[in-house]
């Protein structure tokens, strides 16, 4: 199966009858926290598929529980092939944050993940217009075939405002404790809404959208 035949059929389980309540539930929080867009938003699209990915692999219950991936293998395992299984699983391990771009060359671009410092090598055919080494983006990178692939989701800040995130990424692992992740999803739910707020209102300075004061 392809990456995109797998993320189609767990998916349509996850939108189904059976979970519509837990979609629109996840819906109201995943927006709440992360800014609700317009169809008239440039990033529209975009940001719909993040909250289908963060649906598919972030969502859990509130007070705990499995999240949606992990409910999917539960209740279809059984009818599913071992081997096609594994793509499940190792698919719930995808990495969403915010990344540097460290290197573009044909078919795959070097990022590095600014709350780890580990680098990802993401294979992509695409050129993506405008993307230059140094620029920061929001992104989730789904691993298949023991290689990584960016989702549907991609969200771009600009250069004026690297030195901001950079500062307040350190501010949030520092007070976070030596060893301890502070809440990065919390994070990248300021800079979703800071980067919607760009978008709609581009007379206002992007580092005066961008402040964590």
């Amino acid at each position: 199966m392809t990456l995109a035949q797998i993320h189609d059929r767990l998916l349509g389980w996850a939108s189904s009858d059976l979970m519509k309540e837990e979609l629109l539930r996840a819906r109201k929080r995943y927006f709440d926290r992360f800014g609700e867009p317009n169809e008239e938003d440039k990033s529209f699209e975009s940001r719909m598929n993040g909250f289908l990915d963060w649906y598919l692999y972030n969502y859990a219950p509130e007070g705990g529980g499995d999240n949606v991936i992990e409910r999917f293998i539960k209740a279809e395992g059984a009818a599913i092939p071992t081997d096609e299984l594994n793509l499940y699983r190792t698919l719930g391990k995808n990495t969403h944050s915010i990344f540097e771009v460290r290197r573009i060359k044909k078919d795959e671009i070097r990022l590095r993940d600014i709350f780890t410092a580990g680098d990802h090598d993401v294979t992509e055919r695409r050129t993506l217009a405008g993307l230059e080494k140094g620029d920061l983006i929001e992104a989730r990178l789904m691993p298949y075939d023991s290689r990584l692939f960016f989702s549907g989701a991609f969200l771009y800040h600009p250069p004026a405002v690297r030195k901001i995130i950079f500062a307040q990424v350190k501010k949030l692992k520092k007070a976070a404790g030596k060893g301890q992740m502070p809440d990065v999803e919390a994070f990248l739910g300021q800079l979703s809404k800071a980067a919607l707020k760009m978008e709609r209102y581009r007379n206002v300075k992007v580092e005066s959208i961008y402040s964590f004061e």
